[in-house]
């Protein structure tokens, strides 16, 4: 067996108590034993399993592989290809935590959706099945041309901004509908320091929703994408005319 080198506080785990505290069955923990993945650094005289610090260390990191998607072959090869134990939990735990947050979006956008029924039904009213026909209609158009990475990643962006800072995005993306209105009717050059200031605002306030870089360069040509082949539809979803709507995101198109 091997020296523990390491500093540890001298805790050692017998195989049953590393299987009540992990919730793994003594036969699996013998299984990763045969199979080489873990194999305890230390054993009584009498021949029995003491589990160190680095044992269960790697115990943590073989749960998280396998919660991962790895099969145990590949977490063996793995194990086997990193040299440095605290690096290798960095990334590890980086992967764990980014995953969690992005559940956690998912959960947010979830809760402020229940919400926002739960207060309709306060009303007393019950939202009629036009109202749910269009929401799947719009469900539905937004997962054709979003992929689940992107639209993980701007359920992202709408959790790290927060209810308060979406709202009041809302509120300025409504003024500057407003002010930018009578010049797409009037069809004022888009290069006027007054429009072109009004559309630079628009479009910064629309790049606060998507992700940094060249993610959020794509997740802008999918919304583009959708918008150019559903605008009828998703224009009478808003509090404008949708032709006057139309034309405005053609008119600060005009601006590229």
């Amino acid at each position: 067996m091997k020296d523990v080198t390491e500093a540890d506080n001298g805790r050692r785990w017998s195989v049953g108590e590393l299987a009540r505290a992990t919730g793994l069955t003594v036969r699996a923990l013998h299984h990763y034993d045969q199979i080489g993945l873990l194999t305890p650094q230390q054993r009584t005289l009498s021949g029995h399993r003491r589990y160190t610090e680095h044992d269960l260390r790697r115990l943590y990191r073989i749960r998280a592989l396998s919660a991962l998607g790895l099969s145990l072959d590949e977490i063996g090869s793995l194990l086997a290809s990193q040299d440095d134990e605290l690096t290798a939990l960095q990334t590890l735990l980086t992967a764990q935590l980014d995953g969690l947050n992005t559940q956690a979006a998912r959960i947010n956008e979830l809760r402020i959706r229940i919400d926002g029924l739960l207060q309709r039904i306060a009303t007393r009213q019950m939202p009629d099945p036009d109202q749910f026909m269009s929401t799947l209609e719009l469900i539905t158009v937004y997962e054709t041309y979003f992929t689940q990475e992107q639209r993980d990643q701007l359920a992202e962006r709408r959790a790290a901004l927060g209810p308060e800072a979406i709202e009041a995005a809302k509120h300025e993306w409504a003024s500057l509908v407003e002010a930018l209105l009578p010049h797409a009717e009037a069809n004022t050059p888009v290069d006027t320091p007054e429009v072109a200031d009004l559309i630079v605002r628009y479009r910064a306030l629309g790049a606060r929703f998507h992700p940094p870089a060249e993610q959020g360069e794509q997740t802008t040509a999918a919304a583009n994408r959708m918008w150019q082949e559903n605008s009828q539809e998703l224009a009478s979803r808003l509090p404008w005319p949708p032709d006057r709507m139309i034309a405005l995101i053609n008119y600060i198109a005009q601006a590229h």
